[in-house]
């Protein structure tokens, strides 16, 4: 019944396709006219922004399961019958504006401002967390022994809350740099010091790519965090995070310390990123507050078998998220975030890979897994649930490729593969985009630490070869990606008014289509180039 009132709604979004005809054969004509009709309904204002673990998304859900139902797909959910795997949630959010009070070592109060010097999220720890302690300076707070740096060396963080520049070192090779910049890896340290919370301080780069005050205006946003079979949260540590500091509000954090603010951020900003730390004359006292409650989404999974005796039962995993923000406050007076290109586009050009599986006729060598996951935006959850709890035997999963916020407004000639060079699959990939005359190009960004912030990445953290593939900056690529970072990523104008070119989609699908080709059939299972980073932290374990 679900499919049947997915499939009704979805004539609303389609009663007035483009002209397709100038696309460059039927079936491209074709693939452009799908991603655009899956795209018209996800992002659709009908769905209000596909929030995790609203009916919202649960009608986006039930439309993707009802494609993959037409596409003759093997239903995946874990019963043997659906293609819905539940995922138990618990959702929390801010309950109010919190406080973070500085005190010095005459007990002299310094309240800081929310929205100008900080902000909090709402926390999976309880309704109320509060810590009351002296503070450290660690720097990024990077414990790396591959690169002969430990930020904590010669501290006493023991009881006490750590401060810490957001990111980690520019020196460090992209992917690396993401990895030490995740704030799970920084909890992970933490913890091993003995700390009992975390502050993190903005960069001004940070505020330059995420604007201090668009932050603040989604501080109220739901967070999620996994259930597992007892009902309890998954948490990586549990060692909370108290908050973020904006640049202005560090010159208050630092006020008396051995080096000011500003000094601390020129150096956060350079190249090696050299920082020493110590102890600041200050304490925090922090109080969080959060609403909390138990909800319940979906990941959409489905099974193209393979059709090799051997070969079928290593399977290659293609990932797009499905969900968005919901419903923030407004901006221009709009506020349905929609996600047309985050990420009803990644979703559109996945279907779409498996429809021209389908259509030519010739069934890969391995099994394909189509995962269309919830809660990417909350944390990567979806993915890490399924990962942790796959309906296919976890040592049976060889590769995944990740489609997320692909920028469709423009004529595309190279798309950069986050993590391409670490495993086998850079060589598929580079084959098989020649094959189009498209090129690979490397990470375009590194100041976004884009590597661990999409799906593929809980496939790593689980020991598999992994990739995320963005169109690339070539031929007007930069221009657009900048452009819709600046105006559109993250807000209500992510949605089916931009200049969209949906023959484009078609070209994207086609190359990942060949891509996803080449892996499914090589006879050489994928596997993490020797001595790889990641490879030797996660697949060993």
């Amino acid at each position: 019944m679900r499919f049947k009132i997915a499939a009704s709604l979805t004539l609303a979004a389609l009663l007035a396709l483009p002209d397709f005809s100038q696309a460059a054969s039927p079936e491209d004509t074709q693939s452009a006219a799908d991603i655009h009709a899956h795209m018209a309904f996800l992002a659709s204002d009908l769905l209000r922004g596909r929030e995790a673990g609203s009916v919202d998304f649960d009608i986006a859900a039930a439309y993707v399961a009802s494609q993959m139902e037409q596409l003759g797909l093997k239903p995946m959910g874990g019963d043997g019958k659906s293609y819905l795997q539940p995922v138990p949630l618990l959702s929390y959010r801010a309950a109010d504006q919190g406080s973070l009070v500085l005190k010095d070592a005459q007990g002299k109060e310094t309240r800081l401002v929310f929205g100008e010097d900080y902000m909090v999220r709402g926390s999976a720890f309880g309704a109320e967390v509060k810590r009351a302690a002296p503070l450290v300076f660690a720097g990024f707070g990077v414990v790396a022994p591959e690169h002969g740096r430990d930020d904590y060396a010669g501290l006493d963080v023991k009881g006490k809350i750590v401060v810490l520049i957001a990111g980690a070192p520019k020196n460090y090779q992209t992917e690396e740099r993401a990895y030490y910049g995740n704030g799970r890896t920084k909890a992970a340290a933490a913890l091993a010091h003995g700390a009992v919370g975390i502050i993190s301080v903005d960069t001004p780069t940070g505020e330059k790519l995420y604007p201090f005050a668009n932050q603040v205006r989604q501080y109220q946003s739901w967070g999620v965090s996994w259930r597992d079979a007892q009902g309890k949260p998954f948490i990586p540590s549990p060692v909370p995070g108290l908050g973020s500091i904006s640049v202005a509000g560090a010159a208050k954090l630092f006020a008396g310390a051995p080096q000011s603010a500003e000094a601390i951020l020129a150096a956060a900003e350079s190249q090696d990123g050299a920082m020493k730390g110590f102890d600041l004359p200050l304490s925090l006292d922090a109080t969080l507050h959060s609403e909390l409650k138990e909800v319940q989404s979906e990941n959409v999974v489905g099974l193209l078998e393979g059709s090799d005796p051997k070969l079928k039962d290593e399977v290659v995993v293609l990932s797009a998220h499905l969900d968005h923000l919901g419903i923030t406050p407004p901006v221009d007076g709009d506020s349905i975030n929609n996600g047309a290109l985050d990420n009803a586009a990644g979703v559109a050009t996945t279907l779409e890979v498996a429809k021209l599986f389908r259509a030519h006729g010739k069934a890969p060598k391995r099994s394909l897994l189509f995962l269309i996951d919830t809660a990417e935006e909350k944390g990567l959850v979806g993915a890490e649930f399924y990962a942790r709890n796959p309906t296919v035997p976890a040592k049976s999963i060889v590769a995944d490729i990740d489609l997320d916020m692909p920028i469709l407004t423009y004529e595309f000639t190279d798309v950069v593969a986050f993590g391409a060079d670490r495993s086998s699959i850079g060589a598929a990939a580079k084959k098989a985009a020649g094959k189009m005359n498209v090129k690979l190009s490397p990470d375009p960004m590194p100041d976004e630490g884009i590597f661990t912030r999409s799906d593929h990445y809980r496939f790593v953290e689980s020991g598999v070869p992994a990739v995320f593939l963005i169109t690339g900056f070539a031929n007007g690529g930069e221009a657009a990606f900048t452009d819709f970072m600046a105006k559109h990523y993250h807000k209500p104008s992510d949605d089916m008014n931009l200049p969209l070119r949906f023959d484009v989609g078609a070209k994207f699908a086609k190359l990942n289509y060949e891509i996803t080709r080449e892996l499914a059939d090589n006879p050489v299972r994928p596997a993490w180039n020797k001595g790889d980073f990641f490879g030797e932290k996660f697949a060993k374990q």
